[in-house]
Formats: structure tokens, C-alpha cells, sequence
């Protein structure tokens, strides 16, 4: 989506930034775990493919996306922007164009467990609930995926169907529920020269 292309969401203890093509690389490392492509329910992709997706993520309107960085300083070059990568957050807007279904990626084994999940849940419900018309989110989490079903109950969402043919769980949490989660909007400058 166009709309985050040119911003950068500084939180507490992370940063969220728009997938760019310096990102693919270390993303397609991550995703060559079958046992995190399983958690993600992702399929497996090719170097070509990973880049085809990341210039979709960008330029499609149904979908929302920011790479998650370790830190809440601004980024000043493109290594030091891959070398603090540890995740993904996305939003995907595929059935009801004012639902968001969510879902996010702590990809780097280190940094989970430190609270950066909630953290870049709650930053991107918030800049979605403030730049965007949304009534609500929702996540399909896969029934053995026990962290995540356990992480989404905490955070608020509650359960609304379970399916026994695609052993997933969903979960919703209407935007009057949500909690805040202060930020600052910047303006992100790409390293990438066009």
C-alpha cells in the first residue's frame, strides 16, 4: 500500500519501516525455515518470487506492511536498517474494506519474548486506526500455533470461529477496544536511489 511508502513508525524498543528491496534478502533467509513458513502459514518462495511479493506488498491496496527493526533510533543507512531487522507486521483489507486482518512475524529467535510482538501490534493498530477507515481487526492464527493464540487472547482480541477444515482460530477486536500505543510518524527516507 502507497500510504506508508514514505513513513517510519518509531516506538519505545522498535521501529517500523516500509519493505523495501534491501529487505528481501534477510526476509527470504527467514522464510527458508519450514518451521516459521509453518507458524506463518507461508509457502515457500524463491529469491525472484520474494522480490515479486515485497513489490506487491508495496504498490497493492488491500494490503498494508512494515518490516520491524530492534530499536527506536532512525535508521541512517540501509545495512544498518537490515542489520536490525527482526520481523514484519502486515495488514491485509481482502473481504470488508474497514476490517484489517493482522498479522505479524518476530522472525529473529533473540528477539522474541521481549514484548517487541505487542509492541508492533500495537503500533501498527494505531497508525492503521488513525490514517485509515477501520472498524475492527481481525487474525486467523493456525490451531498449532499455541504462542500466537496465546498472544492474541492477552492482547484483547477474542475468538469469533474456529475452523476444523483450515485448523485455524479467529480472532477479532472491534477499534474502541483498542489500546493505545503512543508513536511518532516520521518521514522515512529510502536508501534506495531510483
Amino acid at each position: 500500500m502507497l500510504i506508508n511508502k514514505d513513513v517510519i513508525i518509531v516506538g519505545t524498543n522498535v521501529c517500523l519501516v516500509p519493505y523495501m528491496p534491501y529487505h528481501v534478502e534477510k526476509y527470504h533467509c527467514w522464510m527458508q525455515c519450514p518451521k516459521l513458513r509453518d507458524l506463518t502459514a507461508s509457502e515457500p518462495l524463491n529469491l525472484q518470487e520474494e522480490y515479486d511479493m515485497q513489490k506487491s506488498w508495496q504498490t497493492d491496496n488491500d494490503k498494508l506492511t512494515f518490516i520491524v527493526l530492534e530499536g527506536c533510533s532512525v535508521p541512517q543507512s540501509e545495512e544498518e536498517e537490515v542489520s536490525r531487522m527482526i520481523g514484519d507486521v502486515n495488514l491485509f483489507f481482502m473481504f470488508e474494506p474497514d476490517v484489517g486482518e493482522i498479522n505479524l512475524m518476530v522472525a529473529d529467535e533473540h528477539s522474541r519474548r521481549k514484548g517487541f510482538g505487542k509492541e508492533m501490534l500495537l503500533l501498527m493498530m494505531n497508525y492503521a486506526k488513525n490514517n485509515l477507515k477501520i472498524s475492527k481487526f481481525s487474525a486467523k492464527i493456525s490451531d498449532n500455533n499455541i504462542p500466537s493464540l496465546n498472544f492474541f487472547s492477552k492482547i484483547g482480541f477474542k475468538i469469533t470461529s474456529s475452523s476444523e477444515v483450515f485448523h485455524e482460530t479467529t480472532f477479532e477486536l472491534p477499534i474502541e477496544n483498542l489500546v493505545l500505543q503512543n508513536y511518532s510518524q516520521l518521514e522515512y527516507k529510502s536508501f534506495t536511489i531510483n
